[in-house]
């Protein structure tokens, strides 16, 4: 289960200042629900790669900030706690003169780019729970493999007061055809998916099939 919601700015301002004695963020500042693996080496390398795509894409790195979790009021089950990753949140500023679809597509890349180049790693023994649910300066993802009720238990941050937004979407589902995990939770990156599953395969050849002819004058090479 999981829930989209618009940024909640007045809530990631607070916290940005007392987690990080940031000054209040403007809104061209962003932080992502992003999984990353338990081990400590691992977890360090992921980060890494973030920060340097963020440099590359000209874009400014303000910190990152672990997100709170309470394992024991959610009762997570065994399958959830022994996949459990770490969950941190990366906050970025948009670099001078770089505001709206301009700013997303370059959040797009970075989020792309860091997962292709980490969840392929073969040197990462827990590549699989490098996640980024969500990386936009519209909309923040909270999600993991539990219940819908688990998942206000779970994140304090989702019962905090100054967490306002005029959108939230919950999204559960059960799955009888694939293993539930934390990535697969919530697949809503934005507002809607193919519900499908069962045609991913047909899906990716497609995909596959037109790559060669898909370009854009918003992208690089």
């Amino acid at each position: 289960a999981g829930i989209l919601t618009a940024l909640p700015h007045e809530f990631l301002s607070k916290v940005a200042k007392a987690e990080l004695g940031v000054a209040p963020l403007s809104l061209a500042a962003l932080p992502p629900g992003m999984f990353q693996p338990k081990k400590d080496a691992e977890r360090a390398k992921c980060k890494a790669v973030v920060e340097e795509l963020i440099k590359e894409y000209g874009q400014k790195l303000i910190g990152w900030r672990k997100v709170p979790v309470d394992n024991a009021k959610a009762d997570l089950g065994p399958s959830a706690l022994s996949g459990e990753p770490a969950i941190e949140q990366v906050i970025i500023a948009a670099a001078e003169g770089v505001r709206g679809q301009d700013f997303e597509r370059k959040l797009y890349a970075i989020r792309k780019r860091a997962s292709h180049q980490l969840r392929g790693d073969s040197s990462l023994t827990q590549a699989k729970m490098f996640y980024v649910c969500s990386l936009s300066a519209k909309v923040m993802i909270y999600k993991g493999m539990f219940t819908t009720e688990q998942l206000f238990h779970y994140f304090p941050d989702l019962a905090d007061q100054d967490y306002t937004s005029h959108l939230a979407m919950v999204h559960s589902r059960f799955s009888t055809n694939t293993f539930p995990s934390w990535d697969r939770a919530q697949p809503c990156r934005y507002m809607s998916h193919n519900g499908e599953i069962n045609t991913i395969r047909g899906n990716k050849n497609w995909m596959r099939a037109r790559q060669g002819l898909v370009k854009s004058e918003y992208y690089t090479d």
